[in-house]
């Protein structure tokens, strides 16, 4: 998250927002956001928000599934995402991320699936 600049800026009973830079950080080739650098913001989301919700000295998370749909491209500024939890099942939870530019036009819109599981 460090290396790619992202920032929490909000977080809720269910739901996070966060910050992206959209630069040369997080640039694919041809000078726009890259979709891994989404899909890195959707599964950062997913993955702090459900950390937040389980007893970590029992269980821990894993990803199991990110998809995005990259919907409109990004040259510069920032990216402001918010996750929503859809699902908080006892083995897994299903995040819903929404990442959307300065005027707040969506840009990518991703699901991230984790599991649960217990530590050993």
């Amino acid at each position: 998250m460090e290396a790619l600049g992202i920032i929490f800026t909000e977080i809720g009973s269910n739901y996070i927002k966060a910050i992206m830079p959209v630069d040369k950080r997080t640039h694919q080739p041809m000078g726009l956001l890259h979709g891994g650098a989404s899909a890195a913001l959707i599964e950062s989301i997913g993955s702090m928000g459900s950390a937040l919700c389980i007893d970590q000295k029992k269980n821990a998370i894993v990803g199991l599934e990110v998809n995005a749909n990259h919907v409109r491209g990004v040259s510069s500024g920032n990216v402001y995402a918010h996750g929503q939890l859809v699902h908080e099942g006892k083995s897994t939870h299903l995040w819903q991320v929404d990442i959307k530019n300065e005027v707040d036009k969506l840009v990518c819109s991703g699901r991230l699936t984790v599991m649960i599981i217990n530590k050993q």
